[in-house]
This record gives structure tokens, C-alpha cells and sequence, in this order.
């Protein structure tokens, strides 16, 4: 996939800013409210972080159509962290101490989140953020987590994948498990590392990997000689693609297996099918029943189809971001301002009709006060949500061996 390298302020105002520059053609007195943001568009992690990309332009366009935020439009600042927190960090400076943007929202993935939240606190800006895993490092007060994952998703993760294997015929006995080294996979790890033994599943195998990983050849070798009853992988973007193809080169296929942050296009890879996955926004009902779910799926999958991207359908990697930007906005519209510290004040008191459901923030740091998380499941190469039974995509349920 040939992804440009967006360093410069979504080239110097380009396609993400146009509708804000075309609006305020229209509006000469009304200046735009300026957003930054990192993503990882180059990197590993840039397949995800193009879904990201692609979200905060859809909304834009829809904001800047309606009129933008108190009667000035927006424009989305991005820059590309390259997928490495420190770089992340550097960018976030440049943004408010250089582009001086008037608000921020967090980039992709865990690392760069919490590298960038230093940043948003020694400014003092509020900092809406929607793949954080790692609730307890989130100690900034004028944070708020858009996704909806609890405070303690460690342990509810794994409890609610045991719920579901527990459900089968024959449940597994023994997990093989394989963690990126990154704190919110390791987090999730650990907290699963307690919960399945606990459940009555043996950890049969437990092995880390470097990010940058590209080949899985010795690693799919050991979980084949495992034989576990159960692949539990804590991944991030395409390393469940690069697994899937080294276990296929030596004619291995997990009797079940979970991929816990994978590249959506994980569906469509060989070897795929029934694999699990985490999920709370899917392309079809009952998430689309809602009009506003349904026109943004609508939006995501035609910009996603242009893009050319592997999976060309709506996500939770993609409901996170909207929510992220839903929350932001419902703030400033009933705050009429955007001063940080009246945002995070509302935010603190309020909860928000978001894509994801409504959502409140009086779990721990300001997430989530459940986890609303469900799984999915490939079927026929397309995600479909499959636990809880009541949640499923309709048509559709949990197949287990």
C-alpha cells in the first residue's frame, strides 16, 4: 500500500483542510478552529493509522458542511509520527508551541499516546485520546479515554473471551499466548496471563516479540510444536497478517485463535477464518441502525475504497476515532467555547451520544465506567460481531471446533 508521507501539516493544508480553507472563502471574518493531531501514517502501525486519517477527514467534511464550530470552520493540522513515540512527542510540541493549534486529539496507539499526553499537560490543553490501553498510566486530569474499554480492561478482556469459549461444546483446555512488546499488549498479557489459568485454561506457551517484527517463521514454529488448544496473540496492525502467513508456510492452523489489535485486513488473510478478535462498531447492524452510525459507516467504506485500502469496511479502530471527535464537539457546543479548561470541565460532569453508544467518563482516569467490549469473528473474510449472543451481527453467531 503506498501511503505519502504527510510530515507536513496534511501537506501544508491539503486535502484535510481544504473544506475549512473553501468554507472560510465564504466566511472572511470568521477565522477556522485550527485541530492537530499525529498519525502513524508511515511506519508499522500505518495501516491503521490511515483508517485514523481518513475518520478525522470524514468528519471534518461533515462538520465544515454544517456550518463548522461556533460559526467558524474547521481545519485538521496532521502530521505524521511515523509510528515511533518519540517522535509523537516531538510533533505535539511543534503543534502547539509552533502551529499554535487551538486544539489537539491523541494519535494512534498506546506509546504515542502517553508520549504525547506529557506534552498536552505541560500546555494544558484537554486530551481526548481512542486506543489508549493502559488505563492506569492515563494520570492526566484533563484526559478522556473515546473508547470504551473500562478502566481495568486487562482482566474484563480476557474474562469476556473465556466467557465466550466457555459457551462451545468443548472449551479450550490450553493457550498458546504471543505478546508484542508494547505496554498496552503487555498490559492486556498480564491481565490474561491471571484470568485464563484462573478459568481453567493452561498457558501451554508464552513468548514476546520486538515491534518491527517481519518474520514469524521460528515463532509459528514453536506454537505449532505448543499444540495448544487455544492462539491468543497480542498484536498490533499487520503482525496477525505476517503470523497467519509464517503458520500457513508450515500447513499449521490454530484449532481457535484471537488477534487482539489487528489490521483489519487480518480477515482476508490466509488461514483467517474464525479467527477472534475485540470489537465494539462493526459494518452492519445493529451499529448501523442508527442514522448517524449509518451515514458514517457509508462515508468511511467510500473514502476507504478511493484510499485503496486492504479492508475497505468500517471498524472500531474507525468508531473509536469518531467518537473521539463526536466527544470533542459535543463539548464545544455546549460549552460555546473552546477553552480547554471549560471542556474538560463539561466533559468531567457529562455524557456524550457517540457512534459508540452513550458514553460517560467515571471510570478510573476518566474512561469508561464498563467494558462494553464484544468479539468478532471472521466469517467468509468479513468481520461480524459474534458475543454477546444478544449483540450479534444478525444471521450470525460464535462458531467454535
Amino acid at each position: 500500500m503506498r501511503i505519502r508521507n504527510w510530515s507536513r501539516r496534511a501537506v501544508l493544508g491539503g486535502m484535510a483542510s481544504l473544506p475549512a480553507l473553501q468554507w472560510a472563502r465564504g466566511q472572511a471574518a470568521a477565522a477556522p478552529i485550527r485541530v492537530g493531531q499525529t498519525l502513524s501514517l508511515t511506519g508499522p502501525f500505518a495501516q491503521t493509522g490511515l483508517i485514523h486519517q481518513i475518520v478525522s477527514e470524514v468528519f471534518v467534511a461533515q462538520t465544515n458542511a454544517k456550518g463548522g464550530w461556533l460559526g467558524r470552520p474547521v481545519e485538521y493540522v496532521l502530521l505524521d509520527d511515523q509510528s515511533k513515540p518519540d517522535v509523537a512527542r516531538t510533533l505535539y510540541e511543534r503543534l502547539l508551541g509552533v502551529e499554535k493549534v487551538d486544539l489537539i486529539l491523541g494519535p494512534y496507539g498506546t506509546a504515542a499516546i502517553l508520549a504525547a499526553m506529557g506534552v498536552a499537560q505541560r500546555y494544558r490543553k484537554i486530551f481526548i485520546q481512542n486506543t489508549m490501553g493502559t488505563p492506569d498510566l492515563a494520570t492526566y486530569e484533563w484526559h478522556f479515554a473515546a473508547n470504551v474499554l473500562g478502566g481495568h480492561p486487562d482482566v474484563t478482556n480476557a474474562g469476556i473471551i473465556m466467557d465466550a469459549l466457555s459457551s462451545t461444546a468443548h472449551p479450550p483446555k490450553t493457550v498458546a499466548m504471543l505478546t508484542l512488546k508494547f505496554p498496552s499488549t503487555s498490559f492486556f498479557a498480564a491481565g490474561a496471563r491471571k484470568v485464563f489459568p484462573d478459568r481453567g485454561m493452561n498457558v501451554a506457551l508464552d513468548i514476546e516479540y520486538d515491534v518491527g517484527t517481519r518474520d514469524f517463521t521460528a515463532i509459528a514454529d514453536r506454537i505449532k510444536n505448543a499444540q495448544a488448544d487455544f492462539l491468543w496473540m497480542g498484536c498490533l496492525g499487520v503482525d496477525g497478517n505476517l503470523l497467519l502467513e509464517a503458520m500457513s508456510k508450515i500447513g499449521y492452523r490454530p484449532p481457535r485463535h484471537f488477534y487482539l489489535f489487528p489490521s483489519p485486513s487480518i480477515a482476508e488473510a490466509s488461514g483467517a477464518e474464525e479467527a477472534l478478535g475485540i470489537t465494539n462498531f462493526d459494518d452492519g447492524p445493529p451499529y448501523t441502525d442508527d442514522p448517524v452510525g449509518r451515514d458514517f459507516a457509508r462515508m468511511f467504506d467510500e473514502r476507504a475504497k478511493a484510499a485503496k485500502m486492504p479492508y475497505p469496511r468500517v471498524d472500531s479502530q474507525a468508531a473509536n476515532e469518531y467518537a473521539s471527535w463526536q466527544i470533542l464537539t459535543a463539548a464545544i457546543e455546549a460549552t460555546k467555547s473552546i477553552e480547554d479548561a471549560k471542556l474538560a470541565a463539561w466533559l468531567e460532569h457529562n455524557e456524550v451520544s457517540t457512534v459508540l453508544g452513550k458514553h460517560g467518563f467515571g471510570g478510573a482516569h476518566h474512561t469508561s465506567e464498563k467494558d462494553l467490549t464484544q468479539l468478532k469473528q471472521v466469517q467468509k473474510a468479513q468481520w461480524v460481531t459474534v458475543w454477546p449472543a444478544a449483540d450479534a451481527t444478525p444471521g450470525h453467531k460464535l462458531i467454535a471446533p
